[in-house]
């Protein structure tokens, strides 16, 4: 049997902006299901916010979210980052995509070369997601 680990991104009434906006960095194909869509018992004005949604990218990548209804709490994601991570190889890659997350976000630290000598950065998106980027250095000869 295989199993799987996915980030679960909870929002407040903008899961679609962002499922959307990670569709455009990262490319794949998403999916978006709203509490309408089965008849979930929600406010009515959010019946048309994201129930669920998922992404799923052409290198592998698995992203899920929704909106939190307004009568639940919505967690607190203080102590969750997401890492991408790569070896020199990637280096073009997870750039583009740091650059991109970074629209309308805050850096925390640079991408740049790091004292262990990889490239890493970490920001947080314009939705409150949490990233870390970290590029593997050229492996010594």
């Amino acid at each position: 049997m295989v199993s799987n680990l996915s980030p679960y991104l909870n929002f407040r009434q903008v899961a679609e902006e962002a499922m959307t906006f990670y569709q455009s960095v990262f490319g794949g194909d998403l999916t978006l299901s709203r509490f309408s869509d089965y008849g979930m018992e929600v406010p009515p004005e959010e019946s048309n916010h994201i129930m669920h949604s998922q992404l799923s990218t052409p290198n592998g990548f698995l992203l899920m979210g929704s909106d939190t209804p307004s009568y639940m709490e919505l967690p607190d994601s203080s102590n969750v980052s997401i890492s991408l991570s790569s070896g020199p190889e990637g280096e073009e890659e997870l750039t583009g995509y740091w650059n991109a997350l970074l629209e309308g976000g805050t850096q925390t630290v640079p991408l740049e070369k790091a004292p262990w000598g990889d490239s890493f950065g970490m920001l947080t998106d314009r939705y409150g997601t949490k990233w870390l980027v970290n590029i593997s250095g050229a492996p010594a000869a």
